[in-house]
């Protein structure tokens, strides 16, 4: 069984306690991570914070070769990576393998080509003899806090773009899923000089709440729920940090009568809410809104497609869903089903759980089969919260303005998808949806280069590398 340690100052440093990292497929204890808490996180600091000076003034150039070198990392060590994660967090290796780890050396690729435009400034004449100008600086410690429903993503989305401004980072992996970041800070430590990258695993009301409250941060990004978010917040706040927080959501995903049918299934299924790692992804679609006219067909579509989905070993790559990752998160998934019932929603299919839904791995507990309700309610708490799991809620509508008013009718604003062949309905609703990011005819792109980030309580900010620098002014009377 491999214990795993955390990465401060450029040493792999064992922490004072450890604890048990669950496979959430067989319900068996695979690996040991570092139970770490505020001495961890104030050496952390400490390490960043030495590393700070050298690193921001490095030439840009000379930045962006360590990333490439990460980008390389990640194509010799793609499958180990990839198999870790699976066995970490449950979601499928064909998810992993094939879609998340190239993805990876590609975005450190980007990130690095994007070393000089943290570097950029602007120039103001201001008068005959006066000048203005602004420069871009890093922050200083970022603390980057990831979920772990996709570790190794997250962690460069954030990593890469926040070294590649000249900050230094500390990464606080979640503590459901840790063992594929552990095991990649073991390869980086080869890579950057001591305490540029630090990573620090344990749970988050202990290490995490220290590193968001420390002096010596300069800035926070987390990846995680609203009221992770909240807490925050609220911790942090004496300090008046910046923060970009990227939170949870309720994705409407709108279906019009003259969309292509076949793709919409899809994209309304698989590619949304019954995922690689049953539904535990934040933009999951679970509000699927069905034209009256189609709505027969439609369900029937998404029934079959659901009928279809291979449940199973998530290293076996002929599997197309995994489990839920935890025990606490499976008593969440299912306390929601048990409501569903008591809210009168219908059940149409699925609402089986636990090990008997996959009785080839007798000793994984954390099973929940692809689950749809059907309500014209959309007040229900079903239709309102987050589940994070394969459950989803179809709702019918008549019109363009009451599919809008439902999909609006959240608290929640990541991600909407809309399925139709009108080009001016689909301008209409990019326009109008209040939300982050607005898919037409397609699901779930989340390509490197555009902004990814929420409004209302979907949250703020997304991680670029400007967003990890601020704006200086100068004015020079000559």
């Amino acid at each position: 069984m491999p214990d795993y340690r955390n990465l401060i100052g450029g040493e792999l440093v064992p922490a004072a306690r450890m604890m048990d990292t669950v496979n959430p497929a067989t319900g068996e204890v695979w690996a040991r991570i570092p139970a770490s808490g505020a001495a961890e996180a104030e050496a952390a600091v400490e390490a960043a914070g030495r590393a700070f000076p050298a690193w921001s003034a490095l030439p840009a150039v000379a930045r962006a070769h360590f990333l490439r070198k990460v980008s390389e990392l990640f194509g010799r060590h793609a499958e180990e990576l990839a198999r870790l994660e699976t066995r970490d967090n449950g979601r499928i290796l064909r998810d992993t393998l094939k879609r998340d780890l190239p993805g990876m050396a590609y975005l450190w690729q980007l990130a690095a080509g994007q070393c000089l435009d943290a570097v950029k400034g602007d120039t103001v004449v201001l008068g005959p003899d006066t000048l203005g100008l602004t420069r871009r600086e890093p922050y200083g410690v970022a603390v980057c806090i990831i979920p772990w429903n996709s570790p190794i993503s997250t962690f460069s989305a954030k990593a890469a773009y926040a070294l590649a401004a000249g900050n230094t980072v500390i990464v606080k992996p979640a503590e459901q899923a840790s063992a594929s970041v552990l095991r990649l800070g073991e390869l980086l430590a080869e890579v950057f000089p001591p305490g540029v990258l630090n990573i620090v695993s344990g749970m988050g009301e202990e290490v995490g709440d220290a590193l968001v409250r420390h002096r010596g941060v300069a800035k926070i990004s987390l990846t995680g729920s609203t009221a992770t978010g909240q807490a925050i917040t609220r911790a942090s706040a004496d300090a008046l940090k910046p923060m970009t927080f990227e939170l949870g959501g309720k994705s409407p995903n709108i279906v019009f009568p003259d969309a292509d049918l076949d793709a919409a299934t899809q994209g309304v299924t698989v590619n949304s809410v019954y995922t690689g790692n049953a539904g535990q992804v934040c933009v999951a679609g679970s509000r699927i809104l069905v034209h009256r006219s189609i709505w027969d067909e439609m369900l029937g579509r998404i029934e079959r497609a659901c009928a279809g989905l291979v449940l199973g070993d998530p290293l076996d790559l002929a599997t197309t869903m995994g489990p839920i990752v935890s025990a606490g998160q499976y008593e969440r998934v299912t306390s929601y089903l048990e409501l569903a019932e008591k809210e009168g929603a219908r059940l149409l299919f699925g609402g089986r759980t636990g090990a008997d839904v996959v009785p080839a791995l007798p000793g994984g507990c954390y099973w929940v089969a692809p689950t749809l309700y059907t309500t014209e309610d959309n007040s229900l708490r079903v239709c309102q919260e987050e589940i994070f799991g394969p459950v989803a809620v179809a709702i019918p509508f008549s019109t363009e303005e009451e599919a809008l008013a439902i999909a609006n009718d959240s608290p929640y604003g990541l991600a909407a998808g809309v399925w139709t062949r009108d080009l001016g309905r689909a301008h209409r609703f990019v326009r109008d949806l209040r939300s982050g990011t607005v898919w037409v005819n397609t699901f779930r792109q989340m390509p490197p280069g555009l902004p990814f980030g929420g409004v209302k309580d979907s949250g703020y900010g997304h991680d670029a590398v400007l967003e990890y620098t601020r704006e200086k002014a100068a004015i020079i009377q000559i």
